[in-house]
């Protein structure tokens, strides 16, 4: 949300290149009038402005980045107004610097005149036309050495755009994940052999991950997921054989560096139905709000395949990541899961669930995809089974209820037998097991995250008769 005043932000001052004062510009242009020489420094934004090489104006100004867009006001006095979030910057390398940082936090500087684009031409060919004007014989270093240094807005790649709602910050369902060939076998690739965007590459590749230090870098937060959001999401996954979506609402603290997952919020919706996407998106964010909390993530579920991201997948990861850090002036994660239910490579009967980041391309190769690095997680063991994680699978219960691609919970014989062995939806505690979950659900796919209370054990069994009496 915007700020409810605009805030003045002035990164970039390692460029040299923030705005003079009124003083200042005169005393450099005093004595001989444009006759005498401007510094690089004493080039502005409001120089280009009293001369007429260019004019305020809304979203006149640019920056292309990584593949993200973003948009500024020009306004009367040089200085620059970011549409997204209301933020005044002093200078294009206060904004430049700003923005690029929320798309990679390794980025030291922005490059501004060379990154920032006025009416579609970068602003160091105004700074250049201006020099030729009024100082046909000036150095044209005095732009030259910004004018090399990036250009990664060039020739990017068309990616999938898979936006935030910007009034709310959710994501929006239908848009997240498109419908997938689930049955036929893929096969990861490593991301060495990706090399640049290819348009023609298939945007459902698997990508095996990276670990943050095969790339020369740490893990910039800490995560800790509760087992209950462990116990709701993958009770999501096992219900269809479709792919699903959810989200993941926690708290980010800035001290510690902390993210923790307190609950999943799953949608209860098809992908391709774009009509109801509207009002899941409100009852997520009322749910959010009323209990606190932040979107942190998002999840999806790869149902008969690995739990590993696709090319599309590390797309709107990257794009999340971007909106969750653009909505204000801090870093924030985004924290992306998939589980992957009835996979015949999972390791035994559960899961396989797998926290992961998108690491941004390096800056000298910005046309390749961003980088799939796996995230360590703790996982923090619930003591008791809550009564809004308990309504919340019984909404999803009578969701799918008459769904074609519900799993035949009752009709055990047209299950593969890996299937079999991954109906145990519940986290159920060692002695609390009943002769008829295990009919339905055996050994216990989630049974390593059950809550420490076993009285909850009774309670479940009324929603796995409901799954069994649906089919």
């Amino acid at each position: 949300w915007p700020p409810s005043s605009p805030q003045v932000v002035e990164d970039g001052a390692e460029e040299d290149e923030e705005e003079l004062s009124g003083g200042e510009e005169a005393d450099l242009r005093s004595s001989s009038g444009r006759g005498s020489l401007l510094t690089r420094r004493g080039i502005t934004l409001r120089v280009l402005l009293k001369d007429g090489l260019v004019e305020p104006g809304d979203g006149a100004l640019a920056i292309h980045y990584l593949g993200k867009n973003f948009i500024g006001d020009l306004l009367n006095d040089g200085k620059i107004r970011w549409v997204e979030t209301g933020q005044i910057f002093n200078s294009p390398s206060a904004w430049a610097t700003h923005c690029k940082r929320l798309v990679n936090p390794a980025k030291k500087s922005g490059c501004g005149w060379a990154s920032v684009r006025y009416r579609g031409q970068k602003l160091v060919q105004y700074k250049t036309t201006w020099l030729h004007k009024y100082q046909p014989s000036a150095d044209m270093s005095l732009v030259s050495e910004e004018d090399d240094d990036e250009d990664e807005e060039e020739g990017k790649a068309c990616v999938v755009s898979k936006d935030l709602k910007k009034t709310n910050q959710i994501f929006n369902p239908p848009d997240v994940v498109v419908s997938r060939r689930a049955d036929r076998e893929r096969i990861p690739v490593r991301y060495c052999t990706l090399g640049t965007r290819d348009a023609a590459r298939d945007p459902h590749t698997l990508v095996e991950l990276s670990a943050f230090s095969a790339i020369n870098r740490f893990q910039p937060f800490n995560v800790a997921v509760s087992s209950n959001v462990l116990l709701l999401m993958d009770f999501h996954c096992h219900l269809t054989t479709s792919e699903v979506v959810g989200y993941l609402g926690g708290r980010w603290d800035t001290n510690t560096q902390l993210l923790t997952v307190l609950r999943a919020f799953p949608c209860r919706t098809r992908l391709a139905d774009r009509d109801s996407a509207s009002a899941v998106e409100e009852e997520i964010c009322q749910n959010l709000f009323m209990r606190g909390l932040s979107l942190v993530g998002w999840y999806h579920s790869h149902p008969r395949g690995p739990a590993l991201p696709s090319l599309q997948d590390i797309d709107s990861q990257m794009d999340h990541q971007l909106r969750l850090q653009g909505s204000n002036n801090g870093f924030q994660p985004c924290l992306g899961i998939i589980c992957g239910p009835y996979y015949h490579g999972n390791q035994g009967v559960a899961s396989t669930i797998t926290p992961f980041w998108v690491v941004p391309p390096p800056e000298q190769r910005p046309n390749d995809y961003g980088i799939p690095v796996a995230v360590e997680v703790t996982y923090v063991q619930d003591n008791f089974l809550t009564s809004d994680v308990l309504n919340e699978m019984m909404l999803l219960v009578d969701y799918y209820r008459t769904a074609p691609d519900l799993v035949q919970f009752k009709n055990l014989k047209s299950l593969s037998h890996h299937v079999l062995d991954n109906l145990a939806l519940v986290h159920t505690p060692a002695g609390s097991v009943t002769s008829t979950t295990l009919c339905l659900l055996t050994q216990g796919s989630l049974s390593c995250h059950a809550p420490k209370d076993q009285a909850y054990s009774q309670i479940l069994e009324h929603v796995y008769s409901q799954l069994s009496s649906i089919n």
